[in-house]
């Protein structure tokens, strides 16, 4: 019996690409086409067992070697840091890290800038970067909200198309980091399970530079 290679996919759009890919890659699994709410799925004849998991928890699970390898954005890695390798860019789910305020913002360098966003880490960073006071402010989702409420004065978020800022009377201030999908894999089965996944790497390398 092949040596099980675990996948972890992040549930959506961008999974089910990155699926179509591995496919290509000679890694196929029928049974994740059906139409059911089903998490798990395996293929024994090719060696791989696929999992459908939130996006950003994919990391969890390659961290703690409940997968072998995984999809994750860039913006979690850098806001979380699991201890992992960075194996690909897979040059897709592409958008930016960003600054985004009302339209009328103007920096006040002499007060402490207050920032609301759930990308703490990465806010911080940033701020620090440019030796910036800032107090940031937690939030988990509807972000858009704290400028217009004045609960901060600026948000950290991913922006896409820009569609969520601009209906919120919000402009982009500044971009400052690109984000794309990566594939990830667990310190200890990488060196276990390399043959599989330096195949899978090689063909998901020729079919991102297609």
């Amino acid at each position: 019996m092949k040596t099980m290679l675990n996948v972890a996919l992040p549930k959506g759009r961008l999974g089910e690409k990155v699926y179509a890919m591995f496919e290509k890659a000679g890694f196929p699994c029928p049974s994740i086409k059906e139409n059911n709410r089903k998490l798990i799925f395996e293929n024994q004849d090719v060696g791989v067992r696929y999992f459908w998991v939130k996006p950003s928890d994919v990391a969890i699970y390659v961290e703690r070697g409940a997968a072998d390898i995984g999809v994750a954005g860039k913006d979690i890695l850098d806001e979380y840091k699991p201890d992992i390798y960075e194996l690909l860019d897979l040059n897709m789910g592409k958008c930016d890290m960003c600054v985004a305020a009302k339209s009328d913002f103007v920096d006040d360098r002499a007060k402490t800038l207050t920032v609301a966003t759930k990308f703490t880490n990465i806010a911080k960073a940033h701020y620090a970067s440019l030796g910036r006071d800032i107090d940031i402010i937690h939030l988990n989702g509807s972000i858009e909200i704290a400028p217009i409420l004045e609960l901060a004065d600026v948000i950290v978020d991913i922006v896409e198309t820009g569609t969520t800022l601009k209906e919120n009377n919000l402009v982009v201030v500044e971009r400052f980091m690109p984000i794309s999908a990566r594939l990830i894999a667990n310190k200890a089965n990488f060196m276990f399970k390399n043959e599989q996944i330096e195949k899978i790497m090689s063909s998901l390398l020729e079919q991102t530079e297609k």
